[in-house]
């Protein structure tokens, strides 16, 4: 072993070179001592990071955003898991329902869907008819075409008059009583004819449809002339000019008001207009920005009511895509079939040439 050379450096891995440190950046001058990057990760590891450090106030703000984010995604989550759920377990439609519905056609090429609101009062609220035990008619006949993100609809006034296959010439309202669903579909495909075809069907529950609308947390609507009517058992609507709040009972007695006593004169149109402006309003609570914290909130409850509101051949998938569509496609005017003259017994008569313009014009042709 070589002797040690007197004034050498006894680490024999010392470098033989010079280590310069590079001039600090002007973000590290303005930083206080010890609040550098490497400063602060080292105090981290050894827990000793002041809770007001810049570094450990970015850090919490980053686990907050974090977590928020998780809660928010877990909510939706489990809102369309539920929404899956009651879509899969709610009642459906009839068999001859489903067999007279025509083939093809899907939410996003292009599919046409009739939706039937039936006259039969919910049992045990007193109104006429809550009694009857009877097939009851079609309170209301809307034609939705679905598709590319676009929705273009179609109302049928209940008096119009129509040849009911097997029964003659009827109200169109009529054709649900006497064949059901199934029969109410052949009536308004022969009627509209033009190449016309119903892909879909949705019923609309009136026991249900209430329980939708308090879900969301009821809804706003703007009346230009008063409404009032005490055609429900005892219970009546009386609803000055301007803006109210409705609950789902109060909006399902505004939907079907049909004699407005401040509007005698109002015909079955009036009515098809109302049921149009519940709907609209429906869609602004849940896509108005002003409403997402309450709706949002909701989102669990909604996403459970909204298909126990309706019976329609359409399950999860196929009710997301049209409850999609409807939200951000559905907000355009419903076009309404109208009729020039009066038939027996005040039905209303709708030539062939008005028909097919509002084929036409139903499918974007």
């Amino acid at each position: 072993m070589p002797p040690e050379t007197p004034g050498a450096d006894p680490r024999p891995d010392r470098p033989e070179y010079r280590v310069y440190r590079s001039r600090p950046r002007l973000a590290d001058r303005l930083r206080r001592p010890g609040q550098t990057p490497m400063d602060l990760l080292r105090r981290r590891r050894r827990g000793a990071v002041p809770p007001g450090a810049p570094g450990a106030r970015r850090s919490l703000r980053r686990r907050i955003l974090k977590w928020g984010a998780i809660a928010i995604g877990s909510w939706i989550l489990l809102s369309i898991v539920i929404f899956m759920v009651s879509a899969q377990t709610a009642p459906g439609i009839p068999s001859s329902a489903d067999n007279a519905l025509s083939g093809g056609g899907n939410l996003v090429t292009g599919s046409t869907i009739l939706v039937l609101g039936s006259d039969q009062r919910p049992p045990g609220t007193h109104e006429p008819g809550a009694a009857t035990t009877g097939p009851s008619r079609s309170d209301s006949i809307l034609l939705l075409h679905v598709g590319f993100g676009t929705v273009r609809k179609l109302s049928i006034l209940r008096d119009t008059q129509a040849n009911v296959p097997g029964f003659g010439i009827r109200r169109i309202n009529a054709a649900y009583a006497l064949g059901g669903p199934a029969l109410a579909i052949k009536t308004v495909e022969q009627f509209l004819g033009n190449g016309i075809q119903i892909n879909h069907l949705v019923l609309v529950s009136f026991t249900n449809f209430p329980k939708l609308i308090d879900a969301l947390g009821g809804i706003d609507i703007t009346l230009k002339r008063c409404v009032s009517s005490n055609r429900f058992g005892g219970k009546r609507i009386a609803l000055r000019a301007g803006d109210h709040h409705l609950t789902g009972r109060e909006a399902l007695r505004f939907a079907r008001v049909r004699k407005n006593r401040c509007a005698p004169n109002e015909d079955d149109r009036a009515r098809a207009a109302r049921q149009q402006q519940v709907l609209a309003a429906m869609r602004d609570r849940i896509a108005s920005p002003t409403s997402w914290p309450s709706t949002f909130i909701r989102l669990p409850l909604i996403s459970w009511e909204a298909p126990r509101a309706l019976r329609t051949d359409m399950h999860g998938p196929g009710l997301t895509a049209l409850f999609t569509d409807l939200l951000t496609g559905g907000s355009g005017a419903t076009e309404v079939l109208k009729p020039t003259g009066f038939g027996p017994g005040g039905s209303l008569i709708v030539p062939t040439s008005e028909r097919a313009r509002a084929v036409r014009q139903l499918l974007g042709k």
